[in-house]
């Protein structure tokens, strides 16, 4: 994957979480800045969800860890446990937020 196609799908990618964010009935915050998706929760946790150009890879930063995500299978894949990048997403929001949360 070239360095365009890699920033062009993360740039959807930020996206479609900050659409679902906007979508949900939830108190989360978030601010984007320069390909940096910082969530920020009622209890003032945080998530940090950004892309690493060079690795051609999303980082998520969680309570519960670090993440790395690469595209593999038409899908943002965790570089660990091959579990898919919404669903982790949904669950480390959803731990945060005390509440169900999906992306």
């Amino acid at each position: 994957m070239t360095e365009s196609e890699f920033n062009q799908l993360a740039d959807k990618t930020l996206a479609r979480i900050e659409q679902a964010l906007d979508e949900a009935d939830t108190d989360i915050d978030y601010e984007m800045n320069g390909g940096i998706l910082e969530l920020t929760f009622a209890n003032g946790s945080k998530i940090i969800v950004n892309r690493q150009t060079a690795a051609r890879e999303i980082w998520v930063a969680a309570k519960s860890g670090g993440f790395h995500f690469v595209w593999r299978d038409e899908a943002w894949r965790d570089t660990r446990d091959g579990g898919e990048l919404f669903a982790a997403l949904g669950r480390y929001a959803s731990e945060q937020a005390g509440l169900t949360v999906s992306f």
